[in-house]
């Protein structure tokens, strides 16, 4: 009998579907490759945008849910409440280090600024030597390139050591987000 535990993957994503096709399609194809490699997603459990189109993916294809939402934010992001399990916090604090601490490895679609807010102090924490799991930024149609650009010039700048570009791994399509997250959980 096999005892280990299934992985979960986090996702960040934004609650709303921005104005390409292939940001909706990624995260589609997202939640599909979770289902398929017989994960647990793990994500803001909001039931609208990228965030909903992650799940519904997920969940059509069998993968096991876990949402983490506050409160305040139940009726503005839509809390899909047919999870497999369904978390309200009190606040964004406790919802990120629930996330955090529920998951195996970390994904960040296209998003705002809450999807910005959670990745970097997943690096933050990642920097602080709170966790070591592996980061991907899924940069689909280049969305994220000033992100990487601006993270490289805080490197050059002298703000952010060289080595924590390793802390993340960015990827521009899926079956390379799926090579990856493969090769790096094995």
């Amino acid at each position: 009998m096999n005892l280990q535990r299934k992985k979960s993957i986090c996702v960040y994503c934004a609650h709303r579907n921005g104005i390409r096709s292939n940001y909706l399609a990624s995260a589609r194809d997202t939640g599909d490759m979770i289902s398929r490699l017989n994960m647990r997603l793990v994500y803001g459990a909001g039931d609208i945008g990228l965030m909903g189109a992650v799940a519904v993916a997920a969940q059509s294809g069998g993968a096991e849910t876990f949402g983490v939402i506050p409160e305040h934010l139940l009726q503005k992001e839509v809390g899909k409440l047919d999870l497999d399990t369904f978390v309200v916090t009190g606040d964004m604090h406790e919802r990120k280090k629930i996330m955090i601490m529920n998951s195996d490895a970390f994904i960040l679609l296209p998003g705002g600024l809450g999807s910005l807010e959670e990745f970097f102090e997943l690096i933050t924490w990642r920097q602080l030597g709170l966790h070591f799991k592996p980061c991907y930024i899924f940069n689909v149609d280049g969305y994220w390139d000033t992100l990487i650009a601006l993270i490289k010039n805080q490197i050059n700048e002298g703000f952010v050591p060289a080595k924590n570009i390793n802390f993340f791994t960015v990827v521009n399509n899926i079956k390379d987000l799926e090579t990856k997250l493969i090769q790096d959980l094995s």
